[in-house]
């Protein structure tokens, strides 16, 4: 405990401006709840340093980590403060719990060269986060999340997402927030990193390499979502679209239901189309998705929104009286339309239906769930709105034609 003391009172002497010069941590250092800790100049944790913060932390200069920085209880608040520029550097793991970035010093002041990893809330007061430039990782662990996200304010570059709770990337480009999403994993071990980049990805994945039904690829912008662990998930991805960095053609067409969310397949080598269900009011798409990497927006052709003749009645009300018992899904009885494949999510992105050859045999859904939320027919899930994914066969046999379509399904106890 008097090493604890004497770290304080030494840093307080600091902060006062009596000295003037780089504070260096090579020891234990505690800052408790309740009390606060400040540095003017730069703030070194070195090699042998042990610095716990379960109080509040200014720093105002420059940031190095080399040792061990933690926290004991939920409490700690590491405020990112400056009139200059600041990087966030070190050889170790920074593990923070709350965290506050304002700097207003230029567009771009924080330089982040170290490992950053977040378990409570991120405020992007004033500032981006720079470590797409910088080489250094962003972590928002399991509960973690983000507040005040904005064009003034978020990360240039890669973020990473550790855990089983549906998560938003605060992530930018270009002087613009534009944030990518996924719904909540199953595995507590996931790992998603999301990028997002102002720019045109033909140069690296031409557009002239696109499925059928694609009329045109999103040519400003995209983004790359990938799962960094072998847990092989199925979550839904979110979109968003913005008339600052997005084309008019693909805001026109979420207007007509015709935007939809493309991959690039590595495997095939073109631009597939994932689907996708729109939202104008948030200007959002989602869709779920088994394979990862890079995503962007693509037009569909205006014939082909719902190719083969499918009709999709989206209402479902199980309540016996023979009308929306189950999701109809009118399919043309010429064989047009083959190997229907169908699967439901919950808002929160659990998959709560799956079919591989659905209405054959009575496989329809009936507001009963056949996922991880629930056991089958046990219990009728709540009313309320559900994404719906199909992916289908359409035209002659031999042609390999495949569409998929995504969008919102509403189920009534009533």
């Amino acid at each position: 405990m008097k090493n604890i003391l004497l770290y304080i009172s030494i840093v307080l002497v600091l902060s006062f401006g009596t000295l003037k010069a780089q504070t260096s941590n090579e020891g234990m250092l505690y800052i408790s709840e309740g009390t606060k800790f400040s540095t003017l100049e730069r703030l070194d944790n070195l090699a042998t340093g042990q610095l716990y913060n379960d109080g509040d932390t200014f720093i105002y200069s420059h940031f190095n980590n080399d040792g061990v920085l933690d926290f004991y209880q939920n409490t700690g608040l590491t405020r990112f403060i400056g009139k200059t520029f600041q990087t966030i550097s070190g050889t170790k793991t920074s593990y923070l719990y709350n965290v506050y970035f304002n700097n207003v010093s230029n567009a771009v002041p924080f330089q982040l060269a170290g490992q950053i990893d977040i378990s409570g809330i991120s405020n992007f007061n004033e500032g981006i986060v720079d470590n797409d430039n910088f080489g250094g990782e962003i972590t928002f662990n399991t509960e973690a999340s983000h507040i005040n996200t904005s064009d003034y304010s978020h990360v240039d570059g890669p973020v990473n997402k550790f855990g089983n709770k549906e998560f938003t990337f605060p992530i930018g480009d270009g002087g613009y927030y534009r944030f990518g999403g996924i719904s909540a994993p199953a595995s507590s071990e996931a790992i998603f990193e999301g990028k997002f980049y102002f720019e045109n990805s033909n140069d690296m994945y031409s557009h002239q390499l696109k499925a059928g039904v694609l009329e045109e690829i999103d040519n400003q912008e995209y983004w790359t979502i990938k799962e960094q662990t072998a847990t092989n998930e199925d979550v839904l991805i979110t979109l968003s679209w913005r008339d600052v960095t997005t084309p008019q053609s693909m805001i026109d067409a979420a207007g007509k239901d015709a935007l939809t969310i493309v991959r690039w397949d590595e495997a095939t080598n073109m631009w597939i189309n994932e689907g996708g269900a729109i939202d104008l009011e948030k200007k959002t798409v989602t869709t779920a998705v088994k394979d990862y990497g890079v995503f962007t927006f693509g037009r569909v052709k205006p014939e082909a929104v719902l190719p083969g003749g499918l009709t999709v009645y989206t209402a479902v009300t199980p309540n016996g009286d023979g009308i929306n018992d189950y999701f109809f899904i009118d399919i043309p009885n010429d064989g047009s339309v083959r190997d229907l494949q169908v699967q439901i999510f919950n808002r929160w992105g659990v998959k709560v239906f799956e079919s591989h050859n659905y209405g054959v045999g009575g496989d329809v859904f009936d507001g009963f769930s056949s996922g991880r939320l629930t056991v089958k027919n046990t219990k009728q899930l709540p009313s309320g709105t559900y994404y719906y994914i199909l992916d289908y066969e359409f035209g002659a046999p031999g042609d390999n034609n495949r569409h998929k379509q995504a969008g919102f399904l509403y189920l009534s106890g009533n």
